[in-house]
């Protein structure tokens, strides 16, 4: 009996399907579109997802950062910065699906913890205009862009580790809650009290 073929090396094409299976919660018709794009099925993206998932867990990882590291190579930048008090390192790399955007690892200087990792715009790439709720269109702005546009905001806890939410104040006055995925903005939500935030 033959023996089962090892399993290709989990690379850049496997990380972005696996952005793709928790994108599909909010925008299941964008990821969609998005892993078609990759040459990938719906099978393809579960496989990366379960791999991810058991490089994660996995005894023998030698933390997130090298993870990172291991699936999509060396960074296309690193830069020292300051939040709050605290030194970090910023890595980022560049993924095909979102030429504009940016894979944006955080980490402590020194030991390496990742902080946060998400998706942010690109240095020099064209970022959207929001001067409304309308302009807020699904993968198009990320939650930095969204927190400048409309001061002020405040992070809210997600109901994942991946997602983030935004309470901000709409032009009007109107209190609004954004849904973050990887740091895309996926929609908007039920404010606190109940009142629909889409209308």
């Amino acid at each position: 009996m033959a023996s089962a073929s090892p399993a290709a090396p989990f690379g850049p094409r496997d990380f972005q399907l696996v952005l793709l299976r928790r994108l599909a919660d909010h925008q299941p018709s964008l990821a969609d579109d998005a892993r078609r794009a990759l040459g990938a099925s719906a099978g393809d993206m579960r496989e990366a997802n379960r791999r991810w998932q058991a490089m994660v867990r996995s005894r023998r990882t030698r933390g997130a950062l090298a993870r990172y590291r291991s699936v999509l190579g060396q960074p296309e930048s690193r830069a020292r910065r300051t939040v709050g008090d605290l030194e970090c390192e910023a890595l980022a790399w560049r993924l095909p699906l979102w030429p504009d955007l940016r894979f944006e690892v955080l980490a402590a200087a020194g030991s390496g913890a990742v902080w946060n990792e998400w998706l942010v715009r690109a240095p020099g790439a064209p970022a959207p205009t929001l001067r409304t709720v309308a302009d807020l269109r699904p993968w198009a702005c990320t939650i930095e862009e969204v927190a400048r546009a409309f001061p002020p905001a405040r992070p809210l806890p997600g109901d994942a580790p991946t997602r983030t939410r935004l309470a901000f104040t709409a032009p009007g006055g109107r209190e609004r809650i954004a849904d973050f995925t990887w740091g895309l903005f996926q929609r908007l939500a039920d404010p606190p009290g109940g009142l629909r935030a889409d209308g």
